[in-house]
């Protein structure tokens, strides 16, 4: 795989997993045609039959590589890794790689699913959440997922400028777009002085920048 990859990137703007991977690849130095899959329009394109045919899963994103489909943002992350070694995501040491995989894995399945739109589509439609009800539920998940998350990297020697160490791994690739999903809800940022410090840091990279939701083409 090279910057010249026959990749394709089902993405949507607004979903935090598909920001996850649009920043990996900017930092690998990939290229990929972008299809842009409308969470909202008209029912949902991801529920489409054209779009369960390259992921019955009806989530965003999915890679294309030569024919080859790899959904789940973590399992595209590892595919990168490991198709384009350099620049490196993800420590050389076996224990730094489970610290970073710990911080990713705590965002992508404890924070993030709670709190995606199917879950908000479900506590309206079916459980007849009002605005208010589901906001307050967004902001109990990310609040515990962020309260363990400024404990473990507070005052830990392994965390530097970047969550682990003084660049960039899967674990920032995670934390940037959940921050983003905080924002949008308006949730109070300030007793997490070390999750702002790291977000901060990975905004003074044009990989992180060029990825933000309001900077893709099928931004609203």
């Amino acid at each position: 795989m090279s910057a010249g990859s026959d990749l394709t990137l089902y993405s949507y703007f607004r979903s935090s997993a598909a920001f996850r991977v649009r920043i990996a690849l900017n930092l690998k130095g990939l290229k990929a045609d972008m299809r842009f899959v409308h969470l909202l329009k008209d029912g949902g394109a991801q529920h489409g039959s054209d779009y369960q045919k390259i992921n019955p899963l009806e989530l965003v994103p999915s890679l294309v590589d030569h024919g080859q489909v790899i959904s789940q943002s973590l399992a595209i992350l590892e595919y990168l890794e490991e198709q384009v070694p350099e620049p490196p995501l993800l420590p050389r040491d076996a224990g730094a790689r489970a610290r970073v995989r710990q911080i990713a894995l705590s965002i992508a399945c404890d924070i993030h699913p709670l709190n995606n739109l199917r879950v908000q589509q479900y506590l309206k439609a079916q459980l007849s959440a009002d605005d208010q009800a589901r906001i307050a539920w967004q902001l109990h998940w990310m609040r515990l997922g962020f309260d363990a998350l400024e404990s473990l990297l507070h005052d830990d020697p392994a965390t530097g400028v970047f969550c682990h160490g003084d660049r960039p791994t899967f674990a920032d690739i995670c934390l940037v777009p959940q921050m983003t999903n905080a924002r949008r809800i308006q949730m109070n940022l300030s007793s997490y002085p070390t999750l702002l410090r790291i977000e901060e840091a990975a905004y003074r990279l044009p990989a992180f920048v060029a990825a933000r939701p309001e900077n893709q083409p099928d931004a609203e």
